[in-house]
């Protein structure tokens, strides 16, 4: 009888700790991605400008040629066959 209670105390410990350790990793890794995305959100991309229309956009979504910036291939486009009608 003494030996099962024994066991039955060292399992309720371990089982303790194991909740408490779980609980810990849980709110570390809450606390790490409110971090990354607070981090995500200060980041953002530099804006530019499209030469064809003037329009904003993030850097990340235009084309650059020709060290001018664009919104899309057919604005791109017209600007380069424009620009060489003019030369």
């Amino acid at each position: 009888m003494n030996l099962l209670l024994i066991r039955l105390i060292i399992f309720a410990v371990l089982f303790f700790a194991g909740l408490k350790l779980y609980r810990m990793y849980r709110e570390w890794k809450l606390e790490r991605e409110e971090l990354l995305e607070d981090s995500s959100e200060q980041e953002g991309n530099a804006m530019v400008r499209c030469t064809w229309c003037q329009v904003h956009l993030p850097e990340s979504d235009a084309l650059r040629e020709r060290g001018e910036w664009f919104c899309c291939s057919a604005h791109r486009d017209r600007y380069l066959e424009e620009k060489q009608s003019e030369e």
